[in-house]
């Protein structure tokens, strides 16, 4: 797929969502490091930069109504998703990207500094070993663990008015029977990408 291409189909692909005021060229930036990237350290499962268009970057896109309020943790968040698009949305918010593993941090180190996002920090720790100074107003997962889990190793990351965001294909209904708390289950479309995706949205205070 050429730039042109490429730039036309994330152009498309925001309007579907409402997003036709994003530019479309960082995004296109990313998708390039993570091709070129992906060759050698195996970031992700998708190989086409055509396919990484929707299941990655629309897909990350799409939760952007159910965010809350300007400090945002995406916690396991291998080569920065939905991190990265959801920085590049809003560089006004704080962005901390949360993984344990070295090649996947030190790729998004890279994008970092090439995509100069200021407000955007990676550590590369465990979930139980990070106690950052300030809690987080949102704890987004994309493939951490299951429900149960990711709100119990998260627990102290997330302020006490924040919200944990999991974005899942198929509503989990074996993991929302272990859940053990209320919790509000929204389903939305990503265009070009077939198939159930949703989204559940937990309170600390449920």
């Amino acid at each position: 797929m050429n730039h042109l291409t490429l730039r036309q189909r994330l152009q498309t692909g925001f309007e579907v969502l409402g997003l036709s005021h994003l530019n479309p060229e960082p995004f296109e930036q990313y998708l390039v490091l993570l091709v070129q990237w992906n060759r050698a350290y195996n970031l992700t499962a998708v190989r086409e930069v055509e396919e990484m268009v929707g299941r990655h970057i629309l897909d990350s896109l799409a939760i952007l109504p159910y965010l809350r309020g300007s400090r945002w943790l995406d916690v396991g968040t291998g080569p920065g998703l939905p991190g990265i698009p959801l920085a590049l949305a809003h560089p006004e918010v704080e962005v901390v990207l949360l993984d344990s593993n070295g090649k996947k941090t030190r790729f998004l180190r890279e994008v970092v500094r090439m995509l100069s996002l200021e407000r955007v920090e990676v550590i590369e720790s465990r979930v139980e070993s990070y106690h950052p100074t300030q809690a987080f107003d949102t704890v987004v997962s994309r493939a951490f663990s299951a429900l149960e889990p990711m709100v119990k190793k998260t627990r102290h990351l997330i302020d006490s008015r924040g919200l944990w965001l999991a974005m899942k294909g198929r509503v989990p209904e074996d993991e929302l029977i272990h859940l053990g708390t209320s919790y509000d289950t929204r389903t939305y479309t990503v265009p070009g990408v077939f198939g159930e995706r949703c989204c559940i949205l937990i309170e600390p205070s449920s």
